[in-house]
C-alpha cells in the first residue's frame, strides 16, 4: 500500500477544475525534496523540441498533458488496478532544458535520469521529441541493454539528415542501438507506416534484427495477436516503453508534427498498452504531443489516459 502523502487530490475533495495541475493530481516533488526519496514511479516532463525536422510544438506538450491529466481518477476501469496504492508516485516536474543548445540539453537529461536511477525512481515521461528519449536511455542502459516495446508511426531508426550527425527526432533508435543503449534481438516497433525517402531504416532494422511489424500487418492479425509476440520478444528481463503519439491515426489525435493517415483509433491506441501487462518496463514515455496543431486539447486528453495506462502497467512490475 503506497503511504498516503503519495495519493492524488480526488475529485471528490477538490473540482478536478480547480488547483494547479500537476501530472494526474500527484504531489509535485523536485529531487531536493525532503521525501523525493521514497518515490518509485516519477512522472516527469521534457519541454524540448530542439530535435523536430519539421513542425515544432512538442515543448509545450508537458504542460497541456499535465492540465488533460486532472480528469485522471484512481482506479483502471478494467483491471482494477489502483496504481498510486500500489506504488508511490510524484509528479518531478520538468527537466529545464537549453532551448538553444542541444547537446547541453540532451546532457541535462542524461544526468536528469542518472540521478532517478540511483535513486531506483523509474520514470514516466511527457515530450517533448522522440529525441528526448535517447538521453533517458542512455541513463537507464549505462550498465546492461534494455529491451524496447515501441509504438509509433515512423522507426526512428534513420541516419542523422544532410549527411551530418547532429541527431534529430528520427535517428534516436538508431543511435540507440549504435550505443549498445537497446538489445536489437529484443525490440519490437509497432505500427509504422507513411511514405518514407528511403528504405535506410529498414535496412538497418534488417541488418541488426530489429523486428518492425507495419500497420498493416497489426490490423491483419490483430492487436492481441501481435502483443503476444511483442511480449515473447522483449521478454521478461527490464524493458523501456516508448509511445509515440503519432501512432494514432490523426483523426483522433492530430495534435503531432509528423502525422501519418491509416493509424488505430482510440481505443485501439489503450488497448495495445494494456496488452503489454506483464512485462518489466523500468522506464516510458509519452512523445510528440504538439498543443498548437489541436487547440481542441483533444490529443493531450488521449496522451494523458495512455500515460495512465502506461502507469498502471509499470506498477505491476514493482
Amino acid at each position: 500500500m503506497a503511504d498516503p502523502f503519495f495519493q492524488p487530490v480526488s475529485g471528490m475533495d477538490l473540482p478536478r477544475f480547480a488547483g494547479v495541475p500537476t501530472f494526474m493530481r500527484l504531489p509535485h516533488l523536485t529531487l531536493e525534496h525532503p521525501r523525493a526519496a521514497e518515490v518509485e514511479i516519477g512522472l516527469v516532463g521534457l519541454p524540448w523540441d530542439g530535435g523536430v525536422s519539421n513542425r515544432p510544438g512538442p515543448r509545450h506538450g508537458p504542460r497541456q498533458i499535465r492540465d488533460a491529466s486532472s480528469m485522471i481518477r484512481a482506479q483502471h476501469p478494467v483491471s482494477g488496478v489502483r496504481p498510486f496504492e500500489s506504488a508511490n508516485c510524484a509528479d518531478m516536474g520538468d527537466v529545464g532544458p537549453n532551448p538553444v543548445d542541444n547537446p547541453e540539453t540532451l546532457r541535462r537529461f542524461q544526468s536528469y535520469f542518472e540521478t532517478l536511477k540511483t535513486r531506483r525512481i523509474r520514470p514516466l515521461s511527457a515530450g517533448g521529441d522522440h529525441l528526448c528519449t535517447l538521453p533517458v536511455l542512455r541513463a537507464l542502459a549505462a550498465e546492461a541493454p534494455l529491451g524496447l516495446l515501441h509504438f509509433d508511426s515512423h522507426t526512428d531508426l534513420f541516419p542523422p539528415y544532410f549527411g551530418s550527425t547532429v541527431l534529430t527526432h528520427g535517428n534516436p533508435f538508431r543511435a540507440a542501438v549504435e550505443e549498445g543503449l537497446l538489445d536489437p534481438a529484443r525490440m519490437i516497433q509497432i505500427g509504422i507506416r507513411g511514405t518514407i525517402y528511403d528504405s535506410a531504416d529498414r535496412d538497418f532494422a534488417r541488418a541488426h534484427g530489429i523486428r518492425i511489424v507495419p500497420i498493416e500487418e497489426l490490423f491483419a492479425r490483430g492487436i492481441a495477436d501481435v502483443m503476444a509476440e511483442a511480449r515473447e520478444t522483449v521478454g521478461t528481463r527490464p524493458a523501456y516503453l516508448s509511445y509515440d503519439i503519432d501512432f494514432v491515426d490523426p483523426s483522433v489525435a492530430p495534435g503531432t508534427g509528423t502525422p501519418e493517415w491509416g493509424g488505430p483509433n482510440a481505443f485501439q491506441a489503450i488497448e495495445v498498452v494494456r496488452e503489454a501487462a506483464g512485462l518489466d518496463i523500468v522506464g516510458a514515455d509519452l512523445v510528440e504531443v504538439s498543443p498548437p496543431f489541436d487547440q481542441t486539447g483533444g490529443t493531450a486528453w488521449l496522451a494523458a489516459s495512455l500515460m495512465f495506462e502506461i502507469l498502471c502497467v509499470m506498477v505491476a512490475a514493482l
